[in-house]
């Protein structure tokens, strides 16, 4: 990877990074995925090391370290397997950034240490069994009662559901608001609050190591000391931060579709067919050069973006579509990595199947192709 503003730093913090993940992740990863569970421990681990949230500043326990640094951690954890990144990706990079940037003082510094030393494993709720892509339609609501409000509904399909000690809550605290995304608003729920349950964790396709699960929430009493930001402005906040959500999925696909590629090109030298190594073949041959095409094509473009997030550029256009077309785009490559394993691709125990079944959720989270093809027509005025 070519990036202008890659320094000594980022390469130590890179090497740093790798050493700890080839002693603490790659040996046990196939267990965490039989498992379907990463030990907290791996979590303490890595806040012990400086590599979560390195961006919070060195006030509440952070390294002060810019996106570039986070660019580094979501690369190599993505590089062990999705079971691992998207749980601590999603901690690091896209629920704790709310409460940096709009918690206040207070709630900073109840919070965030613990979310940088791992101690406290952060979850957002916004899906509901109901309400997807559409936030303004979500139905759990928050009444107001004194210092308190009183939570009620469900969320499903949340990453770090089962494990989270405290979860960013949308919910609409005006159900009467008019357009109905001006009632929405963000509230921190903490684990052992009186209502706050856990559902079942979902059974996935893959990412099995991946914490998946629902979030119920009963009368749940939470303090309006818990409310991020201002009330009503909830929507507002989701979609300033969701620039970022969508560069950090853009890049873990860039990073799939590397790693199959790498994999494959490894498996077609060393397996033989007809008395040759089916790198030999033509067939093999085009398709390994129309994967690494494309797979160029997309790192040039998420190096550009990231370079750009960094300068702090309105930039919702661009990751929308980095997003789908990276996404797609490593779907594709999975498809073709398998096919070009023969019948091996289809075995457990080689890796490219692992990959292969991870891959295909990523065009549906964090807003999926449709969303993110609405989103670009918007933006073009159309």
């Amino acid at each position: 990877m070519s990036l202008s503003f890659l320094t000594e730093e980022h390469i130590l913090f890179r090497k740093s990074l790798r050493k700890m993940l080839d002693k603490e992740a790659y040996p046990f990863f196939n267990q965490w995925e039989a498992n379907r569970d990463i030990p907290k421990d791996v979590w303490l681990k890595m806040g012990e090391n400086g590599f979560l949230c390195p961006w919070v500043d060195e006030e509440y326990g952070g390294l002060g370290l810019d996106f570039s640094y986070s660019m580094i951690l979501i690369e190599e954890l993505e590089r062990v397997g999705q079971g691992l990144a998207g749980g601590m990706c999603l901690h690091s990079e896209i629920v704790s950034p709310y409460i940096s940037e709009y918690g206040t003082e207070e709630q900073k510094q109840r919070w965030l240490p613990g979310c940088v030393r791992g101690e406290l494993i952060s979850a957002i709720g916004m899906t509901e069994p109901g309400a997807g892509s559409d936030l303004a339609g979500v139905k759990t609501s928050a009444r107001r009662e004194g210092d308190y409000y009183i939570l009620n509904g469900d969320k499903t399909f949340i990453t770090n559901g089962l494990t989270a000690d405290i979860a960013v809550v949308v919910c609409k605290t005006d159900p009467k608001a008019q357009p109905a995304h001006k009632g929405i608003s963000l509230l921190v729920v903490e684990k052992g609050m009186i209502g706050f349950k856990r559902g079942k964790k979902l059974d996935k396709i893959g990412i099995h190591s991946g914490d998946t699960g629902e979030l119920i929430f009963e009368d749940v009493k939470v303090p309006v000391a818990n409310l991020l930001g201002e009330e009503g402005k909830g929507f507002y906040y989701l979609m300033q931060n969701l620039q970022q959500e969508r560069l950090v999925v853009a890049i873990q696909c860039q990073i799939e579709a590397e790693e199959m590629l790498r994999i494959t090109i490894d498996y077609v030298k060393n397996r033989k067919a007809f008395g040759q190594t089916i790198s030999k073949f033509q067939n093999t041959q085009f398709k390994i050069a129309e994967m690494a095409t494309e797979i160029d094509i997309g790192r040039t473009y998420v190096n550009q973006l990231t370079v750009r997030h960094l300068e702090g550029a309105d930039i919702v256009k661009e990751v929308s579509m980095a997003k789908w077309w990276i996404s797609e785009m490593a779907k594709r490559v999975a498809a073709e990595c398998l096919q070009l394993h023969g019948g091996y691709g289809y075995m457990e125990e080689y890796e490219i199947a692992r990959r292969y079944r991870d891959i295909p959720v990523a065009s549906i989270y964090a807003g999926s192709t449709e969303i993110m093809k609405t989103i670009i027509a918007k933006k073009l005025d159309l």
